[in-house]
């Protein structure tokens, strides 16, 4: 049973990348149900509703960045029931890189939001009693991982970075499998906060406009999705029931529709832990040995 009916919401909820798209429509319905909101993203498009939704301005393509705000946000974090990762991009046909070169699909849509979880999950998890008990609902506080679990992408383990060679797809297929990664990683060691991977389908959105651009190609692949699959605002209709529920118990993946589904065959704990340290170590290679701990 979810607590969505019950209004308004007791719940601190912040969004890094609800400035558009599925984030922009999450945000949306949970305001509407009375949550405060704090969205994260590079440009705000929700004035209109300041009075529960605030915003943060950041450019998460630049991880030194990223890290400067992780720390910056940590003081505070523990106020947050729902914390919602919806960040992401397409990787381009052609390999594009971020200045500390790092190619920009996986900085933009894994390698950040582990930066910012590696900072955010030790607080967290020390003050998850304390929030479940302020909030008077018996939630259990969550990470939420927009990306695409369970479709039985391991990653290209031994070329994250996709210098060696490069494909849009196996780049893209990297950061699904990092954020499949992560789900497991907080799982493991941070018991004490649940974290649950979204594969939300195909939802006419701009995030594929990186790879087809924004000619008229794109307007009519996204028109033909438009017309079979929901949007934004239906999206975020069903599946905040399941994001509300109390508790996630053993549930890891969920798909649009909010039901639980299998991770991903051979995707097992100690792979995750495996492609988490992969991923740890081109971070130290592009930034500095020092990275984590300067």
């Amino acid at each position: 049973m979810s607590i969505e009916s019950k209004k308004p919401l007791n719940l601190s909820v912040i969004i890094f990348g609800g400035t558009s798209g599925l984030g922009q429509a999450i945000s949306r319905h949970l305001a509407s149900l009375g949550c405060q909101i704090t969205v994260v993203g590079r440009s705000f498009k929700d004035q209109d509703l300041q009075e529960n939704i605030k915003f943060k301005e950041a450019d998460l393509t630049s991880l030194e960045y990223t890290k400067n705000l992780a720390s910056e946000l940590s003081a505070n974090i523990s106020k947050y029931d729902l914390i919602v990762f919806t960040t992401g991009i397409f990787a381009s046909s052609s390999r594009e890189e971020t200045k500390e070169g790092i190619e920009r699909d996986m900085a933009v849509s894994y390698l950040n939001r582990y930066v910012l979880l590696r900072n955010f999950l030790p607080v967290l998890s020390s003050s998850s009693t304390e929030s479940k008990s302020a909030n008077k609902l018996g939630f259990t506080r969550r990470v939420v991982l927009f990306g695409y679990p369970g479709n039985g992408q391991l990653g290209t383990i031994e070329d994250l970075n996709q210098e060696k060679s490069y494909s849009f797809m196996k780049a893209h297929m990297n950061t699904v499998a990092g954020n499949e990664a992560l789900v497991k990683y907080i799982r493991l060691k941070y018991p004490e906060v649940e974290a649950v991977g979204v594969n939300p389908g195909l939802v006419k959105t701009d995030i594929r406009k990186n790879l087809t651009g924004t000619g008229i190609f794109s307007r009519m692949l996204e028109g033909v999705l438009g017309a079979f699959n929901p949007t934004p605002e239906q999206f975020a209709a069903n599946i905040t029931p399941s994001l509300l529920q109390p508790s996630l118990g053993d549930t890891e993946f969920i798909n649009s529709k909010g039901k639980s589904i299998p991770g991903s065959n051979k995707f097992d704990n100690d792979y995750a832990m495996k492609y988490i340290r992969v991923s740890e170590s081109l971070i130290e290679q592009k930034l500095g040995a020092d990275f984590f701990t300067a």
